[in-house]
């Protein structure tokens, strides 16, 4: 059940001024994406401000995209939460509303042992027939899955067949890798690891940097895949400095007002987040300046 080969975006959530979704921008958005060659669209997740969306504007949202998209390409739905039951409620009703896959982070704030996280896992990839892709982020979540528990997990659940890797730890994910294989689809979740994780056997990546230079993350993995690896370098290494400004403050205030530097108009930020300091405002704007993205 393999779900895609190149860039992903994980996509901002555009709101009005009152923090509204602005689904009108959300659709302009999409179609963006789509023609700048983005391989997958990554809906409702840490990007998209999942974690202070109600369970009605997550699955709205969710929809939303599906139908935009309309088959173009998969809609990868994030689903996860530190309730298992909550994890189960929201994948099924995405699978109902069409999504592809879905993208289910490790439970954060209760840190559940590596035998809670196979039974939070699987208790929610076995609600749903669609494929599910796990999301290890231990710097976000205080959580770590460990490559022994992913390759029981995709060894024991069928649709269980990918994971986005944030922690930046190429050790473990060298033995998830030695362990699992050709079972399973990795996925940076690291904009700056793209091409190491790559040369590990990646599929791809789920990108930040993507929604302000979609075509740019595209050819880093569409250049590695097509064999031209020194393209595929280069491009990856004149992206660091942008990326580095994008991730100067929490994600994703950088990103989403780099998109409103732009003129993409994806608006404010839900609190608890809130506006750039204007030393790193300034830091961002300089890097998209040098990397050609704003004049």
């Amino acid at each position: 059940m393999s779900v895609f080969t190149g860039s992903g975006v994980a996509i901002v959530t555009p709101m009005h001024e009152d923090t509204t979704v602005n689904y009108e921008k959300l659709g302009e958005m999409l179609e963006e994406q789509i023609e700048q060659g983005t391989d997958s669209i990554i809906i409702c997740g840490t990007t998209g401000e999942a974690s202070t969306l109600s369970h009605e504007e997550h699955l709205e949202t969710i929809r939303y995209t599906v139908e935009r998209v309309a088959g173009r390409v998969p809609v990868i739905a994030g689903t996860g939460s530190n309730s298992t039951e909550t994890a189960v409620y929201l994948s099924v009703e995405a699978e109902k509303y069409g999504a592809d896959a879905l993208l289910l982070v490790t439970p954060y704030y209760n840190k559940a042992t590596q035998k809670g996280l196979k039974l939070h896992f699987e208790t929610t990839a076995r609600a749903v027939n669609i494929p599910c892709l796990l999301y290890n982020v231990p710097s976000r979540t205080g959580c770590t899955l460990l490559p022994e528990t992913t390759a029981w997990l995709v060894n024991n659940v069928e649709n269980i067949v990918g994971i986005k890797e944030a922690s930046g730890n190429f050790s473990q994910i060298a033995k998830l890798m030695s362990l699992c294989g050709d079972k399973i689809e990795l996925y940076s979740g690291n904009d700056d690891q793209i091409v190491p994780l790559l040369a590990l056997g990646g599929r791809g990546v789920i990108s930040v940097l993507a929604n302000v230079a979609p075509r740019q993350t595209h050819e880093i993995v569409a250049s590695w895949m097509e064999g031209d690896t020194e393209r595929s370098k280069k491009l990856q290494l004149e992206a660091i400095d942008l990326i580095e400004a994008l991730f100067c403050e929490v994600n994703p205030i950088p990103v989403k007002t780099a998109l409103n530097l732009m003129g993409k108009e994806a608006g404010p930020l839900r609190a608890p987040l809130c506006e750039m300091e204007e030393k790193n405002l300034e830091r961002l704007r300089r890097a998209m300046t040098e990397y050609g993205i704003l004049a």
